[in-house]
Order: C-alpha cells, then sequence, then structure tokens
C-alpha cells in the first residue's frame, strides 16, 4: 500500500512524547500514517489550511488557544477533514460539545491507544465515533432539549473556566493556562454565576460535583 493510499493523519499535541506515542500507535498499522504533526493551535491552523490529510487527532487543551475554539475554525476553513478529539476530560465533560461543534469523534487519552485505530479508520470514512459512554449521554440527553441543565447554558470558555474553578484553580491560574487576561476570565466567572442563579466559587465547585463535572 503506497502512501498515498493510506489513510493520512495530522497529530496536534503540546507534549512531544504523546505525539511520539500516538505516531508509533499508527506506525504499526498497515493503513493509517502520521504525515505531519503541531504542537499549537497556530500550527494546526496553518497545517489544515494546506494539507490533504483526511483525519487530524486534535487535542482539547493547547497552550495558544483551546481545543474547541480550534476545531471550530479549522471545520470552517477546510470542513472535510475528520477531526478526532483527544482529552484528558471525561466524556460527559466534553464529548457532546465537540460532536455538536463538528468534531467527528471524541476519545479519552486513557483508553486512546485501544480505540484509536479504530477510531481513525471510522471517522476516515465520513462517520461517526461514538464511544458507548458517549452514547450513552446522547441516549439521556433524547427528548430532554427543551429542559437545559444550567451548565449546558454556558460557552464553551464559560464551561472550562466552571471546571477549572471547581477543580481548585483560581481566577489567575486559569488565565495564565488559558493564555487570557485575569479580566476575562472574571467576566466568564460573572457570566456564569448569572447564568446558573449561583452566587460564590463554592457553589459552582458544588454543582459541579454534584453533576459529575470534575473528578
Amino acid at each position: 500500500m503506497t502512501k498515498k493510499d493510506k489513510i493520512q493523519v495530522i497529530i496536534v499535541d503540546d507534549h512531544a512524547i504523546l505525539r511520539a506515542g500516538l505516531k508509533q500507535i499508527l506506525a504499526e498499522t498497515e493503513d493509517i500514517i502520521a504525515i505531519s504533526e503541531a504542537q499549537n493551535a497556530a500550527e494546526a491552523i496553518q497545517l489544515a489550511r494546506q494539507t490533504k490529510a483526511e483525519v487530524m487527532l486534535l487535542d482539547i487543551a493547547l497552550p495558544d488557544r483551546s481545543g474547541m475554539d480550534t476545531l471550530k475554525y479549522i471545520k470552517h476553513i477546510n470542513p472535510n477533514i475528520a477531526i478526532l478529539m483527544l482529552s484528558m476530560y471525561k466524556e460527559d465533560q466534553y464529548a457532546v460539545r465537540a460532536l455538536k461543534s463538528g468534531a467527528a469523534g471524541y476519545l479519552c487519552k486513557q483508553s486512546a491507544s485501544s480505540e484509536l485505530v479504530n477510531a481513525i479508520r471510522v471517522v476516515a470514512k465520513g462517520k461517526k465515533y461514538i464511544t458507548p459512554e458517549v452514547a450513552e449521554i446522547l441516549a439521556n440527553q433524547v427528548g430532554m432539549d427543551t429542559v437545559k441543565a444550567p451548565h449546558e447554558t454556558l460557552s464553551d470558555r464559560e464551561f472550562q473556566t466552571l471546571t477549572m474553578i471547581a477543580s481548585g484553580f483560581s481566577v489567575g491560574d486559569i488565565a495564565e493556562k488559558l493564555s487570557l487576561s485575569v479580566k476575562t476570565i472574571s467576566m466568564y466567572r460573572t457570566r456564569m454565576l448569572e447564568k446558573m442563579q449561583l452566587r460564590h466559587n463554592a457553589d459552582l465547585t458544588h454543582y459541579a460535583i454534584k453533576n459529575n463535572l470534575v473528578d
């Protein structure tokens, strides 16, 4: 099988060791090849403009821009590429949001080694890759669209801020990790409290734990 006959994949993650591990998994297949890699959103977007790759493995936590924002932008400039989101977060935190934003699938990094190859083959055919965990979440949401849980009204950035506050990060910590200003994160926090009708960080944390949004 020649290179052009194989499923061509781009790997996007800011950790070189993880990229190397993913490349090693793909190197052991006969029909998939990693042709490019990127360590941040800017590089990923540049590759998406130039590439003919069928699939992109995209980390949800990038140093210069959130993976969710990057997903939406790349699907806008290159709608033909299937994006498989990789994340350290559980499916019930980001999977449905990712799928609604254009992702072809969502994999937790903990299970990536066993599911990755099959997931790539599925999304390369233009299909969605849905794990049993995500299927259960989607099934539970059927018929519930008219009554959204408070956290489902949040934007992606607000939701990300919620989970980080609930995980014990300060506004300053979150600003640094997301490469945003403290003022911006404080604005997200204020919006969250208003939308969810809560008053304090402790309320946010209690809500997140009660709804299994954090470990």
